[in-house]
């Protein structure tokens, strides 16, 4: 079967019945529901992109023989070569969203590529988890499916030695095994795009290693029976693309996942009750590296992307020869160009790993996550300040076309463009860093990968600081 069209994805969503509700209700069809509809369309365009003849070599790789193609977020990297096949095609996805969609499909097709190259870690014993592995790798990329995740739990007390213990399920756990498979019941957070993919991949959560009903690694669809996505408010108020430039378009949502008493089949389970296993399986499949390459492929569109909105904004009230003007927007620069070469140095220095998977090497993408999370918040700080009241007087499309045109006309134009095109800018400036959508999108980076100073912890931990300590030794010796 070759890679999907998007009119594959959207018949697909349209068959499936998954239970997601919003602001207390059923949602019935989400191909159709002004919630979901703009970033259904946004990824429905990423999977016509693999049928343009002008890009099928890049988006696409042939699987076998028989000439089928797959998405080419599903190849394994067996080269240098390959990862940055791997790079361009990710960077010419994340072009069409200017990198605002975070959970465009190669991010989760990543993650099953490193779980089914990794499948033989999953094997225990009797039990066909690492078949398991393999299979969801193989059917993923054979249909070209798409896929959300979840690996948080709830937030009901985060403090360092607190353990879920009330008769009360409230962090999603086991809580029976049968013949058919295993029933979990209890929420998990957080699943962007959450009922508006496949399948749901369900990993451990960090911290929650010591009961056994905790430790589990599923994959199934978004439909299964007792599954529940509750969204949040949607931050995509109207599909009017002038008003709501980004949010009508890319608005991913972001779901809680409710396990009530769901039934994961034994050939959907990849890990079950085994805490070595839990608490190796990310470094065995390389997950971070695997992972953050694409994530900085992404963010680097992205990144590039602010830089346009600042110069425009510059531009179009003619302050860019201001020398604070001109440093806040080197600062975008220079984050712009550590990332790139922070990115080269991660292909650059990668090595194939024992099953020969070519591996990024990880402290450059290590260093790249704990960068962009610190930076981000600044560059939207950056277009605000560059925008300043300008970014708070943006009327709306619809006062265009009233009676009231000829004053927004005389009294909106900017030194170089006329009303309509400044503020068209400006609006766009504005959901990009303060409206519901932007703002959600700094939290979203700000908190990708997880809580910055544990992070910066584990960075340190691993780093191997030692030869530079010995470099140190050796030039107080030769001193002395």
């Amino acid at each position: 079967m070759p890679a999907a069209s998007g009119k594959d994805y959207k018949e697909r969503l349209k068959k499936m019945k998954p239970e997601i509700w919003l602001n207390g209700e059923q949602v019935k069809d989400i191909t159709s529901h002004p919630a979901f509809s703009g970033v259904i369309e946004s990824k429905a365009k990423l999977y016509d992109m693999q049928h343009d003849p002008l890009l099928q070599d890049l988006l696409t790789f042939k699987t076998g023989p028989d000439g089928n193609r797959a998405g080419t977020s599903f190849m394994r990297p067996l080269s240098k070569e390959d990862l940055e096949k791997r790079r361009f095609a990710a960077q010419e996805w994340a072009k069409t969203n200017a990198g605002l969609l975070g959970r465009s499909p190669e991010y989760m097709n990543t993650t099953v590529m490193a779980i089914g190259t990794a499948y033989d870690f999953f094997s225990d014993g009797s039990r066909k988890f690492g078949e398991n592995a393999r299979s969801l790798y193989a059917r993923a990329m054979e249909k070209d499916l798409c896929f959300t995740h979840t690996f948080i739990n709830p937030q009901v007390n985060r403090s360092v030695t607190y353990f879920e213990d009330s008769e009360e399920v409230i962090a999603a756990q086991a809580i029976k095994e049968t013949a058919d498979g295993i029933v979990i019941k209890g929420a998990r957070l957080l699943a962007t795009q959450g009922g508006m993919t496949d399948e749901i991949l369900v990993l451990p959560s960090g911290g929650n290693f010591i009961a056994e009903s905790y430790i589990y690694a599923f994959c199934i669809p978004a439909d299964t029976p007792g599954l529940r996505f509750i969204c949040r408010e949607s931050f995509s108020y109207s599909q009017n693309e002038f008003n709501h430039p980004l949010a009508s378009r890319f608005e991913e949502m972001d779901a809680i996942v409710v396990f009530d008493n769901v039934l994961v089949p034994w050939d959907r389970i990849i890990m079950f009750q085994n805490c070595e296993k839990a608490m190796g399986m990310f470094s065995e499949m390389h997950f971070n590296a695997l992972l953050l390459h694409q994530v900085l492929s992404r963010q680097i569109i992205k990144t590039e992307f602010i830089l346009g909105v600042a110069q425009s904004l510059a531009e179009a009230i003619q302050v860019e020869e201001y020398f604070h003007i001109k440093h806040k927007i080197a600062d975008i620069i220079l984050g712009l160009e550590t990332f790139k070469a922070l990115l080269l140095a991660s292909e650059l220095n990668a090595k194939q790993d024992k099953r020969g998977t070519m591996v990024p090497e990880v402290n450059a993408l290590d260093a790249s996550k704990m960068l962009y999370a610190k930076l981000y918040p600044s560059y939207m700080e950056i277009l605000q300040q560059i925008g300043a009241s300008g970014m708070i007087s943006i009327p709306q499309e619809a006062d265009f076309l009233s009676e009231i045109s000829s004053d927004v006309h005389t009294y909106l134009q900017a030194a170089s463009m006329p009303a309509f095109e400044r503020v068209k800018l400006f609006r766009l400036a504005w959901d990009l860093s303060m409206s519901a959508f932007g703002t959600r999108q700094t939290q979203y980076e700000r908190f990708f990968f997880g809580d910055p100073f544990r992070l910066a912890t584990g960075l340190y931990n691993g780093y191997n600081k030692e030869p530079y300590v010995k470099r140190v030794n050796e030039f107080l010796s030769i001193r002395n």
